[in-house]
Parts: C-alpha cells; structure tokens; sequence
C-alpha cells in the first residue's frame, strides 16, 4: 500500500513538473499582442496583420512590405511556433528592400484556428498556397523557407509548383520518416488529462509529432520530382531534429541545384544563431 501511494506520488510530482516546465518554456517564446505592439512602436516599416479563410479554417498571416512589386519570401515555422518566431527576418531592412516578406500561423497555432490540429502536410502546403495566389500580384516567383516541420512543407509547395518558386530553403528539416526523434516525455503529452493543462499549440504539436511519420513516408516518392534550387542547413549541434535528416535530404536531393551546408557551434535555431548567413544566401543573386 506504501509502495503504491509512493508510484502515485512520484507520477503526480512527474506531471506537475512536465506541465510546469513546458508552459515556462514556451512562455519565452510567446508573445502577446501588447508585446508586439511595443516591440514595433518605434520601428519605420510596420507589419500588417491579415487573414484569410481556408476551407472551414481561419488563416493568419503577416506582410511586412515596401513595394508590393517586389518578389515573395514565404516564412513558414515549425512545431510548436507561430509567425513571429521569424521576427528577426522580418525586422531585417535589407531583406525588406529586396522582398515581400510573409510571415505565416500554420493552421492549428497563433491566430491560424488555434489549437485546432492539421496534420495533414498537404493540406498545410495547401493553405499557404492560398495566401501566395493572393499576395503574389507582381507574378515573380516565389522564395520558400521552411523551417523544421516547415521545412517539408515548403518542399512540398516547390514539388507541386516548380513554376511559381525561385528557390527553396529548408532549415533544419525534419524530413526523414526513419528518424523522427521521440523523448521520453513525447507520450505524456498524449495523455487527456494532461493535454487539459497544456497550451493548446502543445497539443497540436504532438498530434502533428505522432503522424509526423506516416507524413514523411508518403512523401518518399515525392523528392525525386523536387527541381527547385535547394538549401540544406543544419546545425551540427541540433538537439531537437536528429542530424540524420541532413544526410536523409542529401540523399534523396539529387535532381536540383542544391546546397548543403551543416553549420558547427550551431543548434536547431539557425535562423537566430546564423541569422546574417542565412539573409546573406537569401540575398544572393537578387
């Protein structure tokens, strides 16, 4: 009986710490809408804040744009994440001179029918399609950058419309159906009870984790009809997507232009730790 109490103790101390330490993290990253407000009281170029409905969803995305002749870069986040987590390319003057930057909420996180989930990589690739046919008044091509579970979103976008992207970027990706990486806590996500006291784009991320798998395997036979010039960039120090991916993306990347560049002392945010390389490669050529 002692034993028993002392299991049920252990596994609600458990709990609490996962709940507790999850919302910690993610509140680092969140930002309210008074946050960024302020964040952009002082700055010339402001964002607009823009919505379109997807089906039975609701889509928001943001432009930061100063000649809408300009061509389209595409920001397309991970899991968890929202529009924001690319502010500091959407901040970049450069950038804003030399494209009309878009900055998505996949469906199911920010303000994108939060909380409910799409696991569906197509559907996703889909919805961002929509805000391109609508942004895109000038015609140019497009320039894509995915990043982690964005990142086979935007190869999927470049797969079915090679004739509407420029070039593709796939940042840490997470592509490789063999290797998806699970941690000890992934299924204690899973569990009713403790989705009750999670943030909802908790939840969609894990639902998007657990198919994450049968997505990439259907997607298998769709890298050999990818013929967009491509960049592959890694951080060799990533601890979130397995590094496997890296050589997974070398592998079935053959029928493109292509750059893989795996960077040291890097981690899995290399849109914030290399943030002038990757606006430097972005930049080139234009």
């Amino acid at each position: 009986m002692r034993f028993k109490k002392y299991v049920i103790y252990s596994l609600f101390l458990l709990l609490t710490s996962f709940i507790l330490t999850s919302c910690f993290v993610l509140n680092k990253y969140i930002y309210t809408d008074n946050e960024l407000a302020q964040h952009y009281e002082q700055k010339k170029t402001k964002p607009c804040f823009k919505k379109v409905k997807f089906h039975n969803s609701s889509l928001h995305y943001v432009v930061m744009c100063k000649n809408d002749t300009l061509p389209l870069l595409i920001l397309v986040h991970g899991a968890p994440g929202a529009w924001y987590g690319y502010m500091n390319l959407m901040d970049d003057t450069l950038l804003q001179q030399k494209y009309k930057l878009i900055a998505i909420d996949r469906l199911g996180y920010g303000k994108s029918s939060y909380g409910k989930a799409e696991t569906s990589t197509q559907v996703q690739a889909m919805a961002i399609k929509e805000i391109i046919d609508l942004e895109n008044s000038c015609g140019k091509k497009v320039v894509l950058l995915g990043r982690s579970y964005g990142a086979p979103i935007a190869a999927l976008l470049s797969i079915n419309y090679p004739q509407q992207v420029e070039k593709l970027f796939m940042i840490s990706p997470v592509i490789d159906p063999q290797n998806e990486k699970f941690y000890w806590f992934s299924s204690i996500g899973k569990w009713k009870p403790v989705q009750w006291f999670l943030p909802k784009m908790l939840n969609v991320a894990t639902k998007e984790k657990y198919s994450h798998q049968r997505e990439m395997r259907s997607m298998l036979p769709e890298w050999k009809k990818l013929y967009t010039p491509t960049y592959v960039i890694t951080g060799a120090n990533d601890k979130i997507a397995d590094t496997c991916n890296y050589s997974f993306a070398k592998n079935h990347i053959q029928n493109c232009p292509s750059v893989f560049l795996k960077l040291q002392n890097t981690g899995h945010l290399v849109t914030y730790e290399q943030p002038d390389l990757i606006r430097n490669l972005l930049l080139q050529n234009l």
